[in-house]
């Protein structure tokens, strides 16, 4: 028995130190975690949303408005889903064929999608659906995640990670859990030129490149680094074209999408708060490595925590809503319109709808 116990042990020992897995952390310096204090500091608004049926579907995780005020949003099983002006359901509209993310409309109603699975994709009103891009510089886009549309036409979205695809990883969150229990920063942000179907790296290095949002004055765009809880600003026109700066870090949790508000904000959704456990681990690739090789329910996991924020132009929290239940869970992100905030979830099977009016 003392013999079985030993081999036993060394087995386990072994798996733990040399059974290969898919990820090579890199060492990084987590920031001091302030959890939810000062502007974050603990509340139930978000709790008083009311909810819009999907159906069948699942996990709207963007919206997009038309010009005509009808709303779209996606699902897991790939439907893009229509909200029309003073419906009270969603309805199915087309399936992509993959796992749509990030949306928006362009000028002409086209709705431009970030598609996980297949990469950058317009679809007409009258439904036809074309791929624009799934290259850059002879390189793959395996995780098209965020996408907004520049009043030149210019579309601007990320790669989250160009190593864990996300389709070949079974699915958008697994490779998005790789990518940043590695965090070596393999995401980018991409920009496609409608007029020349040219794509182009405009930025790398990113741990997780997530939400995109093109500034009201169209200046900048803001990319979320999800892995690092930070939004960074990449100036696209100006004295500062080209130049990367901080415009919010040291987030209580991981940025999901990110999207302008009428005044000229942005609504940024958390998809679950800082894992205390991956930050401390943040100096260890080492320990990072074992992590990976125990059973998925030994993991850190993301938490159902409903949070979204508000930030001003200058970068500054205005607003925070947030529902610690987790009663509406994975929350990624906010449309808000005249009237109403719509907020969007990795999994929840509806749609959560709170009436601006209602806030406290």
């Amino acid at each position: 028995m003392r013999i079985i116990l030993i081999i036993a042990l060394l087995t386990v020992t072994g798996y733990l130190l040399f059974w290969p897995v898919p990820v090579e952390p890199e060492a990084w310096d987590a920031p001091e975690n302030k959890g939810y204090s000062g502007v974050h500091l603990t509340n139930d608004k978000l709790s008083l949303a009311d909810s819009l049926t999907l159906g069948d579907e699942f996990g709207p995780e963007d919206f997009a408005l038309r010009s005509d005020g009808t709303i779209a949003t996606a699902t897991h099983s790939g439907t893009i889903m229509l909200l029309a002006p003073g419906a009270t359901k969603f309805t199915a509209w087309v399936n992509t064929g993959g796992r749509p993310l990030g949306m928006e409309f362009d000028a002409n109603d086209n709705l431009i999608v970030a598609d996980a699975f297949s990469g950058l994709l317009s679809i007409s009103p009258s439904s036809d659906i074309r791929l624009l891009t799934d290259t850059v510089n002879d390189t793959p886009i395996v995780y098209a995640d965020d996408v907004d549309v520049a009043e030149n036409g210019m579309i601007y979205f990320s790669d989250a990670t160009t190593k864990f695809s996300a389709k070949a990883y079974s699915g958008t969150l697994s490779g998005s859990l790789l990518e940043i229990l590695e965090h070596k920063g393999n995401g980018r942000l991409l920009a496609y030129n409608p007029a020349t179907k040219a794509t182009t790296v405009e930025m790398d290095g990113l741990t997780f490149a997530n939400g995109v949002a093109i500034s009201e004055n169209q200046q900048y765009v803001l990319v979320n680094e999800t892995g690092s809880y930070r939004v960074l600003r990449y100036f696209i026109a100006g004295p500062k074209a080209g130049m990367v700066d901080v415009f919010i870090d040291n987030l209580p949790g991981f940025p999901d999408n990110i999207a302008r508000a009428p005044d000229g904000g942005y609504w940024v959704g958390f998809a679950s708060p800082r894992s205390a456990s991956l930050d401390d681990l943040s100096h260890s690739p080492f320990l990072r490595k074992i992590v990976q090789r125990l059973p998925a329910f030994l993991r850190p996991k993301a938490k159902d925590y409903g949070h979204v924020i508000k930030i001003s132009k200058q970068g500054k929290v205005i607003d925070d809503l947030q529902d610690p239940s987790g009663g509406y869970p994975l929350t990624t992100g906010v449309l808000e319109t005249a009237d109403m905030l719509y907020i969007s979830s990795l999994t929840a099977p509806t749609v959560a709808v709170l009436n601006k009016a209602n806030l406290p």
